[in-house]
């Protein structure tokens, strides 16, 4: 892996970005670059529009205009096109659902010590449980990342001649929703939690594709899968497991699919040194903060879980996505159609 040089000038500054990162958190939870994106205001303003102390939103301005993601002239605050785009509500590429999400993730980071100390989870705020607003921040975030990227690999991987695609924990199913854009003939199921059914059926409904793409509720973890499939689809859920617990949902969507069946798994992968890329290695401290085993793993662990539950002609698909993510794929024994 390259490698970084330090200084200690670099230390002190990496060490605070929290604040930066604090400030846009603060910023995307009030709410403030939507009213920004539509206007231009005073802090007095604005300040009456949130119903926020004004002394203290003029600060929290001042220090995203110093970020460059406001503009300010005078005494009156703007959004940056920008911020316009990605941070307003109103604007179809808005990121703010995967912000808050972070958001959420922070008060287990700052015990990471603990949970290095004690190797089990310690995260407070479950983004898969009872809590709604943490709800919505995981499932659309997981749709804001899944849109970035989900176009560019539906590009790369052909599907002519399948019919039925299972995307297993699919959340809102934003990727069965751009594999069957891409592929006329392909129908899918969205299998997630019951609590993912509302934000699944509102973004399929969203691109016009309620007939081709089902959701089917349960857990895969405990649950079977019911269904025969030609393809099956797993994007980041083998890293919320143990081995074993790996083991387990492979067998379970290698089962389900029909001979010859092509099975693709999408992880955010380590190198086999497992000390790279940056990204993967830190995505594994945050599976030890909230999982009891889960953790990123490297392409050969992967290859070999994959082997192990009857998957053959593995290989790495040849692109070049963010944040170390790759996809393998592989195909079941059998006479159907070649992957």
């Amino acid at each position: 892996m390259d490698e970084m040089l330090w200084t200690a000038a670099d230390l002190l500054k990496f060490s605070g970005n929290y604040w930066s990162v604090c400030a846009l958190h603060a910023g995307v939870k009030l709410d403030l670059f939507t009213p920004l994106a539509e206007g231009q205001h005073t802090a007095a303003h604005l300040a009456g529009l949130l119903k926020v102390d004004a002394r203290g939103l003029a600060m929290l301005l001042n220090a995203l205009a110093a970020m460059n993601l406001l503009e300010k002239r005078g005494d009156v605050y703007g959004a940056t096109p920008f911020a316009a785009e990605f941070l307003a509500r109103t604007s179809p590429a808005y990121l703010g659902y995967i912000v808050m999400h972070h958001h959420h993730l922070m008060e287990s980071w700052v015990h990471l010590d603990e949970a290095v100390s004690s190797g089990g989870p310690i995260r407070i705020r479950d983004s898969h449980g009872d809590d709604e607003t943490a709800r919505e921040s995981f499932e659309m975030g997981m749709f804001n990342l899944a849109m970035q990227i989900a176009p560019q690999i539906v590009a790369g991987i052909d599907l002519s001649g399948r019919r039925r695609l299972l995307d297993l924990g699919g959340g809102p199913g934003t990727y069965a929703i751009h594999f069957c854009l891409h592929n006329p003939e392909l129908a899918a199921v969205v299998y997630d939690l019951p609590s993912t059914r509302r934000f699944a059926e509102q973004t399929i409904a969203r691109f016009g594709l309620s007939a081709r793409i089902s959701f089917e509720a349960g857990d895969f973890d405990s649950d079977g899968i019911r269904g025969s499939f030609d393809v099956a689809w797993l994007s980041h859920i083998l890293h919320s497991s143990g081995p074993d617990g790996c083991a387990a949902v492979l067998k379970k969507a290698v089962a389900a699919l029909e001979p010859g069946g092509t099975i693709m798994v999408q992880e955010f992968i380590l190198d086999d040194s497992m000390d790279g890329p940056l990204f993967p290695a830190l995505f594994s401290l945050n599976m030890l903060l909230g999982t009891p085993g889960g953790q990123a793993y490297s392409q050969a662990q992967l290859f070999e879980m994959l082997a192990a539950a009857g998957v053959g002609d593995l290989r790495r698909l040849p692109l070049e996505l963010p944040s170390g993510a790759g996809v393998i794929a592989g195909s079941v024994p059998g006479s159907g159609v070649p992957a």
